[in-house]
């Protein structure tokens, strides 16, 4: 019979540079998956590090190496602190997203780094990483992937939507899909820290700033929304597409953040079917944003619900820890409806101790 209680630490950086989130989490499995978060912790980025992975995008790739290495070794040592601070051990794995610095699956090609064999050695347990690479290698977007998560433990949600850097939402219909909507964090705090902010504290700048209608009809016609899934978006699209229209209104930075702000909700409202039986789960930092919170369901009949900060912070560290249980089981964690790759698949990369 195969193992069915897990034991995992779940590591997830995203691309709005928080900082590293560690979730400790028990899976079990009887009839059906369940889950129970003991400790989580996010240890923020310095200033230095927020730069280098910021600035990662133009390095080639020796630079590449040398912050693969350095990462790898600053990856280690946040996952050695939780350890130590959490009394934690008798793991059955660190399953670790990265943190991605170029994404680019029409090229065949998606990097993420901190997944180097050395940091089994460096935390001395067993590693699951590096879940994007197969999925492109099969002719996926290499994301989302968390959307098998949505499946098997937020099944009772017709919608499940993360607010991170980029909106991405999933959703059953006949089969899972899921994809990215656009940009929030990713944007909305890259305008609140010219203002000497880290980010805009529950929309209060966007909330007093003017709606600049010009701009949001520029932003609503971007190509990128005109397209079906699956489909995805990297911070390279951020910066060719998204800033270059930006850049002519920053004499006015409130009014950037209000109308990105408005932006987002009413790309976020198109994907849901604004049915009153409807149920959408929100997660991610943008979940606290409580102006683009009332944004959204201003414009739909679709119930909001948001969860405990706990999964509201940690959703993505406990579903790439699920990944890695699944990974280590022998079992999909990929899903070929959402990524677009070729059949669903077990991805991800096993480092034992």
């Amino acid at each position: 019979m195969k193992k069915n209680r897990f034991k995992v630490l779940g590591v997830m950086s995203g691309t709005s540079l928080d900082g590293i989130d560690i979730a400790l989490v028990t899976f079990t499995r009887s009839k059906s998956w369940s889950f129970s978060i003991e400790n989580a912790t996010t240890y923020s980025y310095s200033a230095i590090w927020k730069t280098r992975l910021s600035n990662a995008i133009h390095f080639n790739d020796e630079q590449l190496a040398v912050l693969n290495n350095d990462y790898t070794a600053y990856l280690a040592a946040q996952i050695n602190k939780f350890k130590e601070e959490n009394g934690v051990n008798n793991l059955d794995a660190v399953c670790i997203h990265g943190h991605t610095i170029k994404h680019e699956p029409e090229n065949n090609y998606t990097l993420q780094i901190g997944n180097l064999p050395e940091l089994t050695t460096l935390i001395k347990e067993n590693v699951v990483c590096d879940f994007r690479v197969g999925d492109v290698a099969l002719g996926g977007q290499g994301a989302p992937l968390v959307p098998i998560g949505d499946d098997l433990l937020f099944h009772e949600y017709n919608y499940c939507l993360n607010l991170g850097g980029f909106a991405n939402i999933s959703t059953e219909n006949i089969t899972r899909i899921a994809y990215d909507i656009c940009p929030v964090n990713t944007v909305l705090n890259f305008y609140a820290e010219k203002l000497g902010y880290d980010y805009d504290d529950e929309g209060k700048i966007a909330r007093a700033g003017q709606l600049n209608i010009e701009l949001l009809e520029e932003l609503q016609n971007l190509d990128f929304y005109k397209k079906n899934p699956p489909k995805s978006l990297g911070i390279e699209w951020v910066n060719e597409n998204v800033f270059p229209i930006l850049q002519k209104y920053e004499e006015n930075i409130p009014s950037i953040l209000c109308t990105f702000t408005h932006h987002v909700a009413l790309q976020i409202t198109k994907n849901l079917d604004n049915l009153t039986s409807s149920k959408v789960l929100i997660t991610g930092g943008g979940s606290f944003n409580t102006f683009l919170i009332e944004l959204i369901q201003k414009r739909t009949k679709t119930k909001i619900e948001i969860p405990s900060a706990t999964i509201i912070n940690y959703k993505e560290a406990l579903i790439f820890g699920f990944l890695g249980v699944l990974k280590l089981l022998g079992e999909n964690n990929v899903l070929s409806s959402v990524t677009g790759a070729a059949h669903d698949h077990s991805s991800g990369v096993i480092f034992e101790l």
